[in-house]
């Protein structure tokens, strides 16, 4: 693909990213969904968790997507049966997987996340696919990518896996190291995403950048300090990655200098800072609405 002519000029501010914050009310059970991994290895080559599902979105997703095996699912004897689960146990009984009820306090047990709405699967974990696949486009749009640098926290990696896949984001890059993985957490937030949506691993970020950069597609990346708003990205209908940091450290120093353009989100209030899931939204919501208005 040709790059034009016009290439940005690179600006290469430091990040200030928001802070975690916490909530006493679901300490335990996170800890829990801590203690649960430390025994499990996310350091397979293609090995991205999510095998283990909550939430009546996540697993009827899981069920309808169909691309990988369901051992079994298990229901509260106690839940409501709202017309989902009553979709889920159809597609089960369909699709021959197995399930069991039990009482809430037992499921309650189970679960590693603070709301599993009753229902909780078990399945194959999620496979990375090889980065190249992420270029696929079969509706012969240009290209657009999200990689997110250094993003920890499992809650706002499900929440942007969601928006990305709702937004028609081409495919995400995960480093595959420093890296939130498909925790039960981070499956609950993306309510399905991750059976649609393409995620790829990739050895280093700043190297990955760099060899898109050179490959003629453009790299920009979300940093507060830029001088350039989004609202000023000028390849936004070209084939494009976005570059997104981790919260309270932001783009690492060698990303942001191979990246082709830095933008940031006008901001208004007094808060000086978005959570890298909102800043996520707002920024494919922008390019999609610039490729709709120019194309």
């Amino acid at each position: 693909m040709n790059r034009r002519d016009n290439r940005p000029n690179r600006h290469r501010q430091n990040h200030s990213a928001p802070r975690k914050s916490g909530n006493r009310e679901t300490h335990s059970r996170t800890q829990r969904e801590r203690n649960s991994n430390r025994g499990k290895s996310f350091q397979g080559k293609d090995n991205l968790g999510g095998d283990h599902v909550e939430g009546r979105q996540a697993v009827r997703e899981l069920l309808l997507g169909g691309k990988r095996r369901v051992h079994r699912v298990v229901i509260s004897e106690d839940v409501d049966n709202t017309a989902i689960l009553a979709e889920i146990s159809d597609i089960c009984h369909d699709r021959r997987v197995p399930v069991q009820q039990i009482s809430r306090r037992k499921l309650d047990e189970y679960a590693l996340t603070e709301s599993h709405q009753g229902v909780i699967a078990q399945a194959d974990h999620i496979r990375a696919v090889e980065f190249d696949q992420l270029f696929v486009n079969e509706q012969k749009t240009p290209p657009l990518i999200v990689a997110l640098d250094g993003v920890t926290d499992p809650r706002n990696l499900g929440a942007i896996l969601r928006t990305c896949e709702v937004l028609g984001v081409d495919g995400v890059v995960l480093p595959r190291h420093r890296a939130a993985r498909l925790t039960p957490s981070a499956v609950k937030a993306a309510a399905g995403a991750i059976e649609h949506l393409p995620i790829a691993l990739v050895s280093g970020l700043p190297a990955t950048v760099k060899q898109v950069s050179e490959s003629g597609m453009w790299v920009v990346g979300l940093d507060s300090d830029a001088k350039d708003s989004i609202h000023d990205l000028r390849v936004a209908t070209e084939p494009l990655m976005v570059v997104l940091g981790a919260e309270g450290e932001g783009l690492s120093h060698l990303t942001k200098q191979r990246c082709d353009q830095l933008v940031s989100i006008p901001q208004i209030g007094q808060v000086s800072s978005l959570n890298v899931a909102n800043a996520t939204a707002i920024t494919i919501y922008e390019i999609n609405r610039r490729r709709k208005m120019e194309g």
